[in-house]
């Protein structure tokens, strides 16, 4: 019997130690190109089905898991924008024809896709194709009211597809890789548009966590006009609810199911050798929750609720002078000889100089400033990263 014990012991130690080892392993990176909502990988779209509220602040957000003809055939009257962000598109002719029918009566449709089905290809009479290169590629918007000075520089994985050929009769180009190559455009339908984007990656977790390519990608999001109803599309890239039940996220990690085998093999040897003993349950180990957008919008609240326009119009200035320091090497004094050597080394309007260093000499010897002139602070600010192509630097 002590044989036994001893037996037993030692693959008790072993089950410790593969536990503990398994706790510790590094966890890798999926990479996959989920782009579901409620994944929070790299590829996924959880910041920005999360977001939809800000871009869209009077609509009401919606899903559907059904297809484009049956959403706009099910007897309801729908109205608003429909989004769809998938890998490789799946509409067919009585699809098409149901989306262009929606369309046409003043709605708004956007497709963002890598791959396009050859129905729609051929409909639309658009092609794309991808550009494998290392290093960021520039993307910018032919309106000359959102054209930024400097391109947007987007990572390449991000931004490798383009629209190589379409319809230049049917459609109009909207926003341009730096090659010139066509990557956002619009067909229009009746009252409505329909917009296609070439990079949906541009929407993913990963590059919205950076500044410039949150700032494109809010500025894409931007020709879709206000409406009562936002449409998240989840039919198109797979994104199906399932019953996520206890056992199925037990079995979806491999090191869990592996330890679940080695658990019902260890209690075996205990009742062969009729030894009784209490098996405690293994606790699931969520992953670490990203809270970068609840932090975000925390500090936000914060600042709102004290409504100490002050102190943030000073820490606006702060930072301001700071940029103009480190990225044009200009010494902060606001007098006219720094107004001077201002507009020569950042290119910017004399007008927009003049407005902005007068505001901010203003606000610097006020105690209290307005809503309305920290408004102003914040517009003449952003205008300035917008003419000297300095956003995100």
């Amino acid at each position: 019997m002590k044989g036994y014990k001893a037996y037993l012991a030692g693959i008790t130690i072993l089950l410790i130690l593969y536990f503990v080892a398994e706790y510790n392993r590094p966890k890798s990176i999926n990479w996959d190109s989920t782009l579901r909502r409620a994944d929070k990988i790299p590829y996924g779209t959880y910041i920005l089905y999360k977001q939809l509220h800000d871009i869209f602040p009077t609509a009401d957000v919606s899903n559907t898991n059904k297809s484009l003809y049956q959403v706009f055939n099910a007897g309801d009257t729908l109205a608003g924008n429909y989004l769809i962000i998938t890998n490789s598109t799946n509409i067919g002719k009585e699809d098409f024809k149901a989306l262009t029918k929606f369309i046409s009566s003043g709605n708004s449709v956007f497709i963002s896709s890598d791959s396009w089905n050859d129905y729609l290809s051929d409909t639309l009479d658009l092609t794309t194709t991808h550009e494998f290169e290392k290093g960021n590629i520039g993307l910018n918007f032919t309106s000359p009211s959102l054209k930024q000075v400097a391109d947007y520089k987007l990572d390449n994985r991000i931004a490798n597809s383009y629209f190589n050929s379409f319809d230049t009769l049917k459609a109009k180009v909207v926003s341009k890789n730096q090659y010139g190559k066509s990557v956002f455009l619009r067909y229009t339908y009746g009252k409505g548009n329909l917009f296609v984007f070439a990079n949906p990656r541009v929407f993913t977790n990963y590059n919205l966590l950076k500044p410039t390519g949150a700032a494109y990608a809010a500025k894409v999001l931007s020709y879709l006009p206000t409406a009562d109803n936002v449409y998240w599309d989840q039919h198109q890239n797979n994104d199906i609810d399932v019953d996520e039940s206890t056992l199925r996220v037990f079995f979806s990690y491999q090191a869990l199911k592996w330890a679940f085998y080695i658990s019902l093999g260890g209690m075996g040897i205990f009742l062969l050798y009729e030894i009784k003993r209490r098996q405690r349950i293994i606790p699931i180990v969520e992953p670490l929750k990203n809270s970068t957008v609840e932090f975000v919008s925390v500090v936000g609240k914060v600042y709102y609720e004290q409504r100490d326009n002050t102190n943030l119009a000073a820490k606006k200035i702060m930072y301001f002078a700071e940029h103009l320091r480190s990225v044009f090497g200009l010494k902060t004094a606001f007098d006219q000889q720094f107004i001077d050597a201002f507009i020569n080394k950042t290119g910017v309007e004399a007008s927009l100089a003049k407005d902005l260093m007068n505001h901010i000499n203003y606000l610097t010897h006020q105690s209290r400033v307005s809503d309305h002139e920290l408004i102003v602070l914040n517009q003449l600010i952003e205008k300035f990263y917008i003419q000297s192509g300095s956003y995100g630097k």
